[in-house]
């Protein structure tokens, strides 16, 4: 599936909510859906920066020029932000990972203007770390 099929996918289960209220419980139900980082997982070096909780990734090579993206935060909706990332660059080639920005990102699965402008940037930097390290 193409980064392009998977923000569509996700931007099927957004739009059906109206109120932003409902996203967000969206974003917190796929939170506790996705899978935990191990503790030796959660180090410094893994750790996103700039953002207003604990969060982390990893990203793990497939062997194949694609990569396993991985994530984990403290709070449930950064949690969510993060399973978002994991949805569309997972399995996806370089090429592709690279292609998209974050705002990109928040504008297809109808999430800009409704998160705050710090986790938006925290999301910005969750982006920048991943593509930093698949390149």
């Amino acid at each position: 599936m193409s980064v392009q099929k998977s923000l569509s996918d996700l931007n099927d289960l957004f739009i059906i909510f109206d109120d932003p209220k409902d996203k967000f419980v969206q974003l917190m139900d796929m939170a506790k859906e996705s899978e935990k980082l191990t503790e030796i997982e959660k180090t410094d070096s893994n750790k996103i920066y700039g953002c207003t909780s604990q969060a982390w990734v990893v990203a793990e090579d497939n062997g194949d020029e694609t990569y396993r993206i991985k994530t984990d935060s403290d709070a449930l909706i950064v949690k969510g932000l993060l399973s978002i990332l994991e949805k569309i660059f997972s399995g996806q080639p370089v090429n592709e990972i690279l292609s998209i920005n974050s705002m990109d990102i928040l504008k297809s699965v109808g999430l800009d203007g409704i998160i705050t402008s710090q986790r938006t940037n925290g999301f910005s930097n969750a982006v920048e770390k991943i593509q930093g390290l698949v390149k």
